[in-house]
């Protein structure tokens, strides 16, 4: 089978899954595994570089007023590399190419491939889109396993901090403005050993005001702007150290979003773990293990 990745979440996926030798295309954002790297690129991003979060985040807001596309579908390059499935994604309209588009260009190719969109919540939801995955590109003994493994990792994460002490963890996935993270990250910090007192497991991450988060009376804020690795989300994390020291937290803790919580994929598990081990470190081995 031929597949297309429209979702850099669903490139680590079919990876994951031992399925890598069937992706013939990917985003430019797929960076992992680093063998994806190399696959032909069939997205490109309007919101040029360098900018300031504010900046991003006003480019974005007016783009998507305007009913612009974020990102654009090299169409004749799918065209040429006649996938049999393309996997994308429709619940963030800022995080890929519209599905819509992505629906009207398949109906146009000749060999009508198959269009799965994968739209988590939750990491439930994430779990059962390994297994979709899986099973569109016909292998769901794969998807059992791993859900199975990953289900296991979970399980012996929340079985070692029984009865630990609980911080209070904010989660913060934009600085400028503020956002909360919500989807699947509250989650995480609740089987991390944390409670997160502004963030709602399986709902939309949503902005709020500087006295909001001091309101919250963390202590602990991590740092994970949408996208950003470790060294940029420090770099965020330092341009706004006033304002998040204002937070009263004990700890600032930036993290590398992109890898373990902005991507709902198969290393959401591992953010869980790393998580654990930055709440709870008397608990929790340097490499997550109880």
């Amino acid at each position: 089978m031929r597949i297309a990745s429209l979702v850099p979440s669903a490139t680590e996926s079919l990876f994951s899954l031992g399925l890598g030798d069937q992706v013939v295309a990917v985003t430019h954002e797929c960076d992992w595994p680093p063998e994806a790297q190399t696959l032909p690129h069939l997205t490109r991003t309007v919101i040029p570089p360098g900018l300031a979060a504010a900046e991003i985040d006003r480019v974005v807001r007016e783009t998507v007023a305007a009913g612009r596309p974020l990102y654009e579908l090299d169409s004749d390059r799918l065209a040429e590399l006649a996938p049999d499935l393309i996997v994308t994604q429709a619940v963030c309209e800022v995080c890929a190419v519209s599905y819509d588009d992505v629906v009207a260009v398949a109906a146009a190719l000749p060999g009508r491939p198959r269009v799965l969109s994968l739209d988590p919540l939750t990491l439930e939801d994430v779990l059962r889109d390994i297994r979709r995955v899986a099973e569109a590109a016909g292998d769901p003994a794969a998807g059992q396993r791993a859900q199975a493994l990953a289900r296991q990792r979970l399980t012996a994460i929340g079985r070692g901090l029984a009865g630990a002490r609980r911080p209070r963890v904010i989660a913060i996935e934009w600085l400028d403005p503020p956002f909360v993270a919500g989807h699947w990250v509250p989650e995480m910090i609740s089987i991390a050993g944390g409670v997160d007192p502004l963030g709602v497991a399986g709902e939309k991450s949503r902005t709020v005001s500087w006295g909001e988060l001091e309101a919250a009376r963390p202590d602990i804020a991590v740092v994970m702007p949408c996208g950003y690795d470790e060294q940029r989300s420090a770099e965020e994390a330092e341009a706004f150290s006033d304002r998040l020291d204002a937070l009263g937290a004990d700890r600032v803790i930036p993290v590398d979003a992109s890898a373990y919580f902005s991507r709902p994929g198969p290393r959401l598990i591992d953010g869980v773990e790393l998580l654990a081990g930055l709440l709870h470190p008397e608990l929790v081995g340097a490499g997550g293990g109880t």
